[in-house]
């Protein structure tokens, strides 16, 4: 029996993690808009289907923040027609490869010795953690380009999960919704159907085992804890979201103002 899916979001064939993040509620009463902002996995296995449904989203940019290894494993985005890709990498090939390249392949003694004991959870709260304090440039280009009218925007990584799970949120923060309902829209990436499907070498019968899957869960979920320590980040670092906006992404006012124009109802 397949995950029943909300008639207006489609379950896209070869996309994981797509939605439109519309309807969340600001602390001032507003809402983002419906179909100004979407949120996804990876493109690169969109169907003709898929594309063709893309297309009618009216996208003026779509933000791909894989870095260059994501890209040769699963390839390069579907083309759509008359869409502006802007590839913003929010994490080094380089770091972490011998990491990636265990979880796909390492045994089930090498895979207890790198994330067994909490050590995959505290990974991905130091990862979150890192992208906040060091990718305040690609943020910055973010949130301007949406300042700027450059919507409908599809923001997405390699599940959709994490590099654009802060993304949006970073964007939501400076749209002032509701830090509950940010949380609350990052956790649904652990829906079944959403899920990023985990790719392992070897046979089904040793590669994906219930404990290497415990192992690895760390990894694939979404957990409120991992956006609560980026969001931690922001007061430790800054002392809060204003100061981060202004200082670390260099968001005046105005722009800001203009941000929450195209993206509120």
């Amino acid at each position: 029996m397949t995950q029943q899916v909300p008639s207006t979001e489609p379950e896209l064939a070869g996309v994981r993690n797509f939605r439109d993040v519309g309807g969340l509620p600001t602390i001032d009463g507003r809402r983002v808009r419906h179909g100004v902002l979407f949120r996804s996995g990876h493109l690169a296995h969109a169907t003709p289907g898929d594309a063709a449904y893309l297309s009618t989203l009216g996208l003026h940019t779509i933000f791909d923040f894989r870095n260059a290894a994501d890209q040769k494993l699963e390839g390069p985005d579907v083309e759509l027609p008359g869409v502006r890709n802007v590839n913003l990498p929010l994490s080094d090939p380089a770091d972490g490869a011998e990491f990636w390249k265990m979880v796909r392949d390492g045994d089930l003694e090498q895979l207890r010795g790198i994330l067994a004991d909490g050590k995959g959870a505290n990974r991905m709260i130091a990862s979150y953690r890192t992208i906040i304090k060091e990718r305040t440039a690609e943020h910055s280009r973010v949130l301007h380009a949406l300042a700027e009218d450059n919507v409908p925007a599809l923001m997405h990584c390699a599940a959709g999960k994490d590099r654009a799970g802060l993304s949006i949120a970073v964007t939501l923060l400076a749209l002032g919704v509701e830090q509950d309902a940010i949380v609350e829209d990052y956790l649904k990436s652990n829906e079944k159907h959403r899920r990023y499907k985990v790719r392992r070498s070897g046979s089904a019968e040793s590669a994906y085992t219930p404990e290497v899957m415990e192992l690895l869960s760390p990894l694939f979920d979404a957990r409120a804890e991992y956006l609560t320590a980026a969001l931690e980040t922001i007061e430790e670092t800054w002392g809060g979201v204003d100061a981060y906006l202004e200082q670390g992404l260099r968001l005046t006012p105005e722009t800001r103002e203009r941000l929450r124009a195209r993206l509120l109802d």
